[in-house]
């Protein structure tokens, strides 16, 4: 047959055909079935599976425009991009990224491992599951992934050549426009705020000079600080978990920038998940109790990302300056300060722009609803404006509990 000699966007029934001729997964002459289950903004995502042999495939395709508005043009390097993080990851941190069977360039498209035995976290959370190893996990997952692809690691022109090969604008440019810069200057029109909050947001977002100096310097800060090579999209959407297993997926934002980016990223999503048991729980104790257990594991995991950074840094740094007494707790001090920053940066753009969660548009209350974005928000502002006091899990989880006391349930 040999038809995908050309890019063209695919179907389910193309899919299969895709599957049988390209991959050496499916026995000849097996039966095959496909379903389209992406439900993310940018790409398209087919499980493709036997009946008979249980043999199955995830077949991941870029498009070259995002599936949430057609004004977002994109690059189909961005599958390129995310089958060569994945292998590298699966390098740098085995057993918690999907293997990754195909890359094709011409179709622009990335054949993995099939996790169809995992939970969506997001959807795992906002039915009040509990994770007890996911801090141990993700935690790994991070220093791993991104203390080792620093120049204070890697050789200096390695690490050079690294940001060259995973450069990413246009995808860079959706985050610098949806998470930088429109919640705070709506200049193309293109949020969406929950209309009782509508005149609260004006206000407290944007009419704040003071926060709006600070977002400033954050988005230029995120432009031009080549530390460590991001997943750059790492929220509880983007992570496949069961009891005993964690594995991140959708790393297509991947490029080099502030490693904090995706420890805020973290962070403010496991809030979103603890603003959604607050308003959706009606029982006190089990309310009480979901909220404790998301709030031990935001605190555990600042602090164990510290004390897992520290103790890589001594094993893996080879940079000699990096070496000296203290710079390790220097260098850590800038991460925090970013990943405060960034999850106040996150928790506002879910809520204010576009690209919504569903922990938040699922809260049916219009008054639990307003409550809980107000919760996030005013926790986002002091996340952002006062980054650099932001040291331990303790302060991180000082700052929701204070801002939960403003607002009377």
């Amino acid at each position: 047959m040999l038809r995908f000699d050309k890019y063209f966007l695919m179907k389910p029934k193309d899919v299969i055909e895709y599957a049988k001729e390209k991959l050496s997964i499916f026995d000849e002459g097996c039966d095959l079935e496909c379903r389209e289950i992406g439900d993310g903004n940018l790409n398209y995502v087919f499980r493709v599976w036997d009946n008979n042999s249980k043999k199955s495939v995830i077949i991941k395709q870029a498009g070259d425009t995002a599936r949430i508005s057609d004004d977002f043009k994109l690059s189909t390097d961005r599958n390129r991009i995310e089958a060569e993080i994945l292998q590298l990851e699966g390098r740098l941190a085995p057993g918690f990224v999907p293997v990754v069977y195909k890359y094709d360039s011409i179709m622009n498209c990335c054949s993995m491992e099939d996790l169809s035995d995992h939970t969506i976290m997001r959807t795992a959370l906002i039915e009040k599951e509990k994770f007890p190893l996911f801090t141990d996990h993700i935690t790994t997952f991070m220093v791993n992934t991104l203390l080792l692809t620093t120049d204070v690691v890697l050789g200096h022109k390695e690490k050079k050549e690294a940001v060259k090969r995973f450069i990413n604008p246009e995808l860079c440019e959706i985050t610098e426009d949806l998470v930088y810069t429109e919640p705070y200057n709506d200049y193309r029109g293109r949020n969406i705020v929950f209309a009782p909050n509508l005149e609260w947001v004006k206000k407290e977002l944007y009419e704040d000079k003071e926060l709006l100096i600070e977002v400033s310097k954050l988005k230029f800060e995120f432009m031009n600080n080549a530390q460590a090579l991001l997943h750059g999209d790492l929220h509880t959407g983007s992570i496949f978990i069961t009891k005993d297993s964690t594995k991140i997926i959708d790393p297509e934002f991947a490029f080099y920038g502030p490693m904090g980016y995706d420890v805020g990223n973290v962070i403010a999503n496991l809030i979103f998940a603890w603003a959604n048991a607050d308003a959706t729980i009606e029982d006190k104790n089990k309310r009480e109790d979901y909220k404790k257990w998301l709030e031990t594991t935001i605190s555990e995991i600042i602090d164990m990302f510290k004390e897992k950074f520290i103790k890589s840094w001594k094993e893996n740094v080879t940079e000699v300056l990096a070496k000296e007494e203290g710079f390790d707790r220097w260098y850590l001090g800038t991460v925090l300060r970013d990943t405060s920053a960034v999850c106040g940066l996150e928790l506002n753009r879910r809520i204010v722009g576009m690209a919504k969660v569903k922990d938040i548009t699922s809260i049916e209350d219009e008054k639990s609803r307003m409550r809980a974005e107000r919760i996030c928000m005013t926790a986002a502002k002091h996340y952002i404006k006062d980054r650099e006091n932001h040291k331990s899990g303790a302060d991180f989880l000082k700052t929701l509990k204070d801002a939960e006391k403003k607002f009377e349930r």
